[in-house]
Order: structure tokens, then sequence, then C-alpha cells
């Protein structure tokens, strides 16, 4: 679980990286997937990291407004401050979390009961998601996109005596 936390935390900063190159009015501007543009797909992603840790947890959550995180530099900041709220959950997990039970209380008034480890996954997922679309969106304004590949990023340490 911690190794793709890791991941995606390093991708997203690829990609931050990435859109330093980019001109502002191309991070803005609306496309075709995604959530609309690519600033507000990176924001989309760390807005919905932090909203589901916080809900399993049975932690207030709120909506983030894009309009006040328009620019690479609040997205970053964004990420920033509620990376502190996510990371020691992250890097806190165990076993004993995976089966635990949540209740997702829908808004038909239906009931969803998942377990931890299935929310944490689709957390993973959703940015891997959300990063192929960006991947697209390079290739649109003929840039290379961020490498998705997990080999090579140096997350696990490889058994020296293998």
């Amino acid at each position: 679980m911690q190794t793709f936390f890791r991941y995606n935390w390093m991708v997203r900063e690829q990609w931050y990286r990435w859109c330093e190159e980019v001109p502002q009015e191309e991070l803005l501007k609306e496309r075709i997937g995604g959530a609309g543009s690519i600033l507000k797909t990176l924001f989309h992603i760390v807005d919905v990291e932090w909203s589901w840790i916080q809900i399993i947890q049975g932690k207030p959550d709120f909506q983030e407004d894009f309009s006040q995180h328009n620019t690479l530099d609040k997205v970053r900041e964004l990420d920033a401050k509620f990376r502190l709220d996510v990371e020691p959950f992250v890097l806190a997990w165990h076993e004993g979390l995976e089966r635990k039970r949540f209740e997702d209380h829908r808004p038909d008034g239906k009931i969803a009961i998942d377990a931890w480890g299935e929310v944490m996954r689709h957390v993973i997922a959703h940015q891997i998601h959300h990063i192929g679309q960006l991947s697209v969106w390079s290739r649109e304004l003929g840039k290379t996109p961020v490498s998705a590949n997990v080999i090579g990023k140096g997350l696990i340490e490889s058994d020296p005596s293998i």
C-alpha cells in the first residue's frame, strides 16, 4: 500500500515539474476527459486523495474550490497542506486495517459497505487513471509525458543476495 502511495506522490511531483514548462493557458485549457484541464485534473487528484482518507477515518471532509487553487503553485500548496494529513495515515498503514469496515452513506440514502483496503486501492487507482489522461494531453501538446513506470523509481530496494 505504502509503495504505491509513494509512487503516486513521486509521479505527481514529476508532473508538477512537467507543468513548469507549459504555459498557464495550456494548463487551464478545457480538454476532453479527466477533470477538464491539466491543472484541474491535478487538483482533483489531490482533493480526492485527501477526501477519501478523511472520510474513512470519520474525519470531516469538505470540497475545495478549484477557482481558489487555479495555478500550479496553488495546487502544489494544497497538495503539501493535505499531505500533512494523508502521509502519516498512509505510513501507519498495517494489515489490520485492510478489512476494517467502511460504511459509505450515499446521497440516494443507500449505504455501501466496503473495506478500508478497498478504499485505499481505489485512491491509488484513481490517480493512476488520471495520470493516463495527463499523458494523452501531454502527447497532444507534443511533449513527452512523465513515465508511469514503477520499475526504476527506487521504491523498493532489491535483495542484494539475489
